[in-house]
């Protein structure tokens, strides 16, 4: 439940058949704990010199479906902005609700002054079609290249063109972890199936 942090009053409305609801207004900075895109993915890069470097990611959002594009959101603060910006190569990869603490080590560090790989004892591994390296505790693994930079000087949006993917065939159906903000994650619930004609 999101907590408005606000003490206007609330507006009551009326609908159509007559029943009163009541809302309260909600500040414009809490909007993006409500529309949240997915899970909290590991995004892996390595610079023109070689180094290695992995940061945590929440904002993102596929954008391409028969050839997978996925479009992601990089801070300019962040190490890993220029690797990508340069390289233009990196690896997607996706932790399981396990890997949490690890996740969270990840995003509370900048690769600019520590190896984040070791610190959070995640294993890199060589990727077939990029530089950037796979992380071997993730379930599954996207090797990526820029292919869209349009609104990178904007919105900091890159277009991301998936070349490779892995996935780990081995235990149960992942829960991933998604964040909401402010410290807050959600844990993937109940899966409910429904029959689609939707390919």
């Amino acid at each position: 439940m999101l907590s408005t942090g606000t003490t206007q009053e609330a507006i009551a409305l009326e609908d159509t058949n007559g029943v009163n609801m009541t809302f309260e207004e909600l500040p414009l900075t809490e909007v993006r704990r409500l529309i949240e895109p997915g899970p909290v993915v590991l995004l892996a890069t390595r610079s023109a010199k070689g180094r290695a470097n992995v940061m945590a990611m929440s904002r993102h959002m596929m954008v391409d479906f028969t050839q997978p594009k996925i479009g992601c959101v990089v801070s300019s603060n962040d190490y890993s902005f220029a690797a990508l910006r340069t390289t233009k190569e990196c690896v997607i990869a996706i932790p399981r609700i396990g890997l949490a603490e690890k996740v969270l080590r990840v995003g509370n560090s900048s690769g600019r002054d520590t190896d984040k790989f070791a610190t959070a004892w995640l294993t890199p591994l060589h990727a077939e079609r990029v530089s950037a390296p796979l992380v071997a505790e993730c379930f599954a693994n996207l090797e990526c290249r820029v292919v869209d930079t349009r609104l990178v000087n904007r919105y900091n949006l890159f277009v991301l063109e998936v070349l490779k993917a892995w996935i780990d065939p081995a235990g149960p159906p992942p829960k991933t972890l998604h964040h909401l903000g402010k410290g807050t994650f959600a844990v993937d619930g109940e899966i409910l199936h429904f029959t689609s004609t939707v390919r």
